[in-house]
């Protein structure tokens, strides 16, 4: 492997039968993910999870905080910045819809890096989530024992959605047992706010430069799906924060979906626009 790109062994077997109509594509559940960014003299930082090893999908894989919609995301709940209208317009969805993603993403990044993207009003932050109060409601959280709307309600707290912005959309190819289709978004680490690996799903956390990771990748030192690369490398150009949230406004949100076809006896595998991912498999296995 020349680099840190994710390629299960199993793929090419999935990606004939997927040719051969062996294969049905599995359904793609709706999640959402955040690239969480801090500044520094050297320039913005974000916040990365290692998955771990035994994870059925992307073992071994870093990634940012992040999960599946949650059927209750969707619930009435104190909303500031753009309207659910303008959410869904940027998301290319309804505007349940848009709910449950953005809500989705503000309660994963509570859930994994104990980050919370709410305040008391539309103009505040919640400035720290360590104490134990916190930690219960985040649990109950992460146990579906507590929903996210009934969360906020007993904490008085608004989901502050203008300190998110939508960067990019990409679903699991189809010849994967488990898709997504998740949409990721930037955001800055709010001040007083701090991260730790919450995760039971990570078992290391790093704040690291995006062309930093992106090197990295390139050396073959970390693994990555191509999303997560993609992203790292659309990051890395802007100076702080703030720039990669004024960037965010301009961002293409068009699924990026991979295709496998038949080409002069070998499989294709590429990722439409994203021309380093691609890859020539022999009919006899991986090249």
């Amino acid at each position: 492997m020349s680099n840190g790109q994710w390629y299960p062994p199993e793929w090419p077997d999935r990606i004939r039968a997927l040719a051969s109509g062996d294969l049905a594509p599995a359904a793609p559940r709706r999640a959402a993910t955040v690239m969480l960014l801090r500044d520094t003299v050297d320039g913005p930082m974000v916040h990365m999870l290692r998955r771990r090893a035994s994870m059925a999908f992307a073992g071994g894989a870093y990634a940012y905080p992040g999960g599946g919609v949650d059927d209750r995301d969707s619930r009435p709940i104190g909303w500031a910045g753009p309207s659910l209208a303008e959410w869904a317009a940027c998301l290319g969805v309804d505007e349940a819809s848009a709910q449950a993603i953005v809500c989705a993403a503000v309660r994963e990044t509570f859930e994994e890096a104990g980050v919370l993207l709410a305040g008391t009003t539309e103009d505040t932050v919640v400035s720290d989530t360590t104490d134990d109060t916190w930690e219960a409601d985040r649990q109950a959280l992460v146990l579906r024992e507590l929903s996210f709307a009934d969360f906020l309600d007993r904490r008085g707290l608004v989901v502050r959605s203008d300190l998110l912005g939508g960067w990019a959309r990409w679903i699991t190819p189809e010849f994967e047992p488990r898709r997504y289709d998740t949409w990721f978004f930037v955001a800055a680490l709010p001040a007083g706010q701090r991260t730790r690996n919450a995760s039971t799903e990570a078992d290391r956390t790093v704040w690291i430069r995006p062309a930093d990771a992106a090197d990295q990748y390139d050396r073959g030192e970390l693994l990555m799906m191509p999303p997560t690369i993609a992203t790292l490398r659309a990051l890395a150009p802007h100076a702080t924060a703030a720039d990669a949230l004024t960037a965010a406004r301009h961002q293409d949100l068009t699924p990026v979906l991979a295709t496998a076809r038949m080409v002069g006896g070998e499989l294709l595998l590429s990722w439409p626009g994203h021309e380093e991912f691609t890859k020539n498999i022999p009919i006899g296995g991986p090249r």
